[in-house]
């Protein structure tokens, strides 16, 4: 069927609209943490598989960390147990722990089979491949008691990551997806936050974007309006004011540190949006908010 002169107007539109994208972000690294209904939803998931497989194909180099909360707590309440969170942060003992990995490693899987069905070539990882997530035992400070610190588990905050099986897949034209797992000294799998896993990925990677996907439509302020071109210091200031708490703040502290660092731009979007990621970076109007590296 042929398009109305109209809509073949409005497709062409698209289509130039997205040059100057694909050759300022020719060859750059996009992390890209994969969550909440786009990971649920199956249309959704075919629509994520075929823009990570888009971009691969424009020259630029995507990278993919997932999570997989939503699997993990029904998993959890089959087996008779009930997520509890500290702060954003899964409180993880060693029954958990279990459920992380079988979840993680499923949820790894499928989305490596949705990339290669739309025709990419990607590889399942978790922190615990060549050990290139090094981690340590978390422990939070009380928000309640300054000074007493929280012990929630199995749960690990990044000590180092060694990039070099990263950038050996990018080489090779493959599409890494990673699963948020890390290693301990003494060897011990941790579980550790997506988001934060996305961030320091795309720091020690030099990323040209973070993107994270979110089930909101973005950062929002006090009555519900989305922001966007927001700097660090702005942010810093939602934070302390409250209008950002719970589970954005693993989210927003990842973007922070990735915006300081040399990531050059952070994106919090609309997860629930079809093609959200292409929309985000191939065009004048994304779907989320924009953290400003300055």
């Amino acid at each position: 069927m042929s398009l109305t002169p109209s809509a073949a107007e409005k497709k062409a539109r698209t289509l130039s609209e997205a040059m100057p994208y694909i050759q300022r972000f020719f060859d750059k690294t996009i992390v890209v943490k994969y969550g909440g209904n786009a990971m649920t939803d199956p249309q959704l998931q075919e629509s994520f598989a075929s823009d990570v497989v888009l971009l691969k194909l424009v020259g630029m180099n995507p990278v993919v960390v997932h999570g997989g909360g939503p699997q993990i707590n029904d998993l959890l309440q089959k087996v008779g147990k009930k997520g509890e969170f500290v702060q954003g942060m899964r409180v993880t003992d060693e029954e958990t722990m279990d459920v992380v990995e079988m979840v993680l490693g499923k949820v790894n899987k499928d989305i490596v089979n949705l990339i290669n069905k739309h025709g990419g070539k990607a590889v399942g990882l978790t922190g615990q491949d060549g050990a290139f997530i090094h981690a340590k035992k978390m422990m939070l400070e009380s928000t309640s008691e300054p000074g007493k610190m929280l012990d929630i588990g199995l749960v690990g905050e990044i000590s180092r990551i060694d990039p070099t099986i990263i950038s050996f897949l990018e080489s090779g034209n493959f599409i890494p997806v990673i699963a948020p797992i890390g290693v301990a000294p003494d060897g011990e799998t941790l579980n550790i936050n997506a988001d934060v896993v996305a961030g320091k990925l795309a720091e020690v990677l030099n990323a040209e974007k973070l993107v994270l996907l979110t089930n909101t439509p973005g950062v929002l302020d006090k009555d519900g309006n989305l922001l966007t071109g927001l700097t660090p210091k702005e942010v810093d200031a939602m934070v302390a004011d409250g209008t950002l708490s719970g589970g954005m703040l693993p989210k927003i502290s990842s973007a922070l540190d990735a915006a300081r660092g040399d990531v050059k731009s952070v994106h919090i979007i609309d997860g629930r949006v079809e093609h959200a990621l292409l929309l985000e970076i191939l065009t004048d109007e994304g779907v989320g908010t924009l953290i400003k590296s300055k």
